[in-house]
């Protein structure tokens, strides 16, 4: 199996452009401008509460997190280290590299994720049970 060393220090907080006007904000989220094209766009609501999402890395795709509405708190494990980041602004995002898995809990009532990812939906690409995360991680369990 083919081992990926990212780690959490890869994955970043973005700011997304803010355009700040008395009838409303807008931000922009435009191609090759945070860190990959978007090839799927799709987003998380009506989340149960106590419900958790993700519990999965990827092997060779990379994604962000925006909460755009309400707020959730976003786990990311690179299998040595953990970081908790929670997200709670539309003009804020979690760039996630591949190779880390990532948790999703903790969602306010009426919260939503947009997460754009940049590739397609692929199943070979997930990697969805944790110690064959620390498998393809090249860390012993």
């Amino acid at each position: 199996m083919i081992t990926v060393q990212t780690t959490i220090q890869e994955c970043k907080l973005i700011t997304i452009p803010k355009i700040e006007d008395p009838r409303g904000n807008l931000s922009v989220i435009e191609k090759d401008t945070n860190f990959f094209e978007a090839k799927r766009v799709y987003y998380l609501y009506d989340v149960p509460s106590g419900a958790k999402r993700g519990g999965h890395a990827h092997i060779e795709q990379y994604e962000l997190l925006v909460a755009l509405s309400g707020s959730f708190d976003v786990i990311i494990d690179d299998g040595e280290q953990k970081q908790t980041i929670t997200l709670n602004r539309p003009d804020k995002g979690l760039y996630i590299t591949k190779g880390i898995w990532r948790e999703l809990e903790n969602f306010s009532a009426g919260s939503v994720c947009l997460v754009l990812a940049s590739d397609v939906f692929e199943e070979e690409d997930y990697i969805r049970e944790y110690d064959r995360f620390l498998s393809f991680k090249d860390i012993s369990s």
